[in-house]
């Protein structure tokens, strides 16, 4: 028996039961929130190899790969059959060329490639998943030339989260290419416990739709959040995220058919929840009020700050939300979130947000003894700054399902 038939063998043990040890994952590749695009939201199985050549092409053309955006994700259904070797080949009707023409053509471009699979039996669309093949796939994505694995979590049915997620960790290292590993397996197994060293990233929530409140629940037995119960889920867990690990709320529906205000507050909440930030709508096709959200360099450089801490909910009065986020040079990321559907309009004064995140990052926000530049993050003007004296600063009005976010800078 060659060693990789024992590779075969052993992965399939090991993702039945927890394996004890550390996964060896890639360091570095995701200091800050990993940041792209993926197939999904939009496309769900009806992919190809001109699709993903058309993204690639307007993400280096559009200005988006400048603003971060890295990785194109070929989320499910890029697969074809295993050959008699048992290495995963694609649907050649899909990817004529084949994968690895698809990663030249995305490092052509000065972008990454992301691809998908499955702890499982199977993938959710139905395609071969990478059970008892973690060791021969991982192999396979590094001769292809992939920098990215989503690896989801559907037909899993006695499988050990933590020993199959180590176990492709592991897989990844031993391939000898760095590969980003995105773990999806919806929080079920409370993976910001455990999977610190594992992954790069792992889901909090269930999968997102493109809907701001509401749920979407399935005759087969599983639902879907809308954008506030992926916040409501994701803003109690900030102390696991930091450099490198990043809780996962799930990929951006900005563009896909919410209202401009939703898709600002649900860009700017990622921003401050310091999530990955994967975008889903068709980018060759998008409105300026789309690329106007998802291009916002000064929102953005929220989520990508260095002190890679997680946002902080803070309070709830008058009806809206209140978020702080420590920032580098002493700065501070402020966001007041109007989950309703109505405007609310309230004074606010800076002496009621006196705080101190002893939580995560034990800084004080100070406001009666500092004041701070106040800069709004999506009007891109100064509004003076903030209040020694205890008495109201300013009439606020935020719009129905809408956010007013600022910087207040330090310096």
């Amino acid at each position: 028996m060659n060693n990789l038939c024992k590779w075969v063998i052993v992965g399939s043990m090991l993702a039945v039961m927890a394996v004890p040890g550390k996964a060896q994952k890639w360091e570095h590749l995701a200091d800050t929130p990993q940041m792209g695009w993926s197939t999904w939201n939009k496309f769900q199985g009806n992919i190809s190899e001109d699709i993903i050549k058309g993204i690639a092409d307007v993400m280096a053309e559009s200005g988006l790969r400048d603003a971060g955006y890295t990785y194109i994700n070929i989320d499910d259904c890029w697969h074809g059959k295993r050959d008699a070797d048992g290495f995963i080949q694609v649907d050649p009707v899909k990817f004529p060329n084949g994968m690895k023409a698809v990663a030249d053509y995305v490092h052509s471009k000065g972008l990454k490639l992301g691809i998908y699979s499955d702890a499982g039996t199977a993938t959710c669309g139905g395609m071969p998943g990478s059970l008892g093949h973690e060791y021969q796939d991982a192999i396979q994505y590094a001769r292809w030339g992939v920098d990215y694995l989503k690896y989801d979590w559907c037909n899993t049915t006695n499988i050990n989260a933590q020993g199959a997620y180590q176990l492709i960790s592991d897989a990844l290292r031993s391939a000898g290419r760095p590969i980003l590993l995105s773990m999806c397996e919806w929080g079920n197994n409370r993976p910001w416990k455990w999977a610190r060293e594992v992954g790069h990233s792992w889901r909090t929530t269930p999968d997102i739709w493109c809907d701001f409140d509401s749920l979407r629940v399935f005759e087969a037995g599983y639902t879907q959040f809308g954008v506030m119960q992926c916040i409501q889920f994701n803003d109690t867990l900030r102390q696991y995220a930091g450099k490198g690990h990043w809780n996962d709320p799930d990929m951006l529906e900005v563009g896909n058919g919410m209202t401009e205000n939703e898709d600002r507050a649900h860009f700017t909440m990622w921003c401050m929840m310091a999530s990955p930030l994967i975008l889903g709508n068709d980018l060759r096709s998008m409105s300026e009020a789309t690329r106007n959200i998802i291009m916002n360099k000064e929102m953005i450089a929220i989520d990508q700050d260095a002190l890679g801490i997680q946002g902080l909910h803070y309070c709830d009065r008058y009806g809206l939300q209140f978020w702080f986020k420590p920032l580098v040079d002493g700065d501070w990321a402020f966001t007041i979130l109007n989950p309703t559907r109505k405007d609310i309009t309230f004074e606010l004064n800076w002496q009621d947000f006196n705080l101190t995140d002893s939580q995560v990052s034990n800084r004080s926000t100070d406001f009666h003894t500092m004041v701070y530049k106040v800069y709004n993050l999506w009007t891109h003007k100064m509004e003076g700054k903030t209040n020694l004296k205890n008495k109201t600063d300013r009439k606020l009005t935020v719009k129905a399902r809408d956010v007013v976010s600022y910087r207040l800078m330090a310096k």
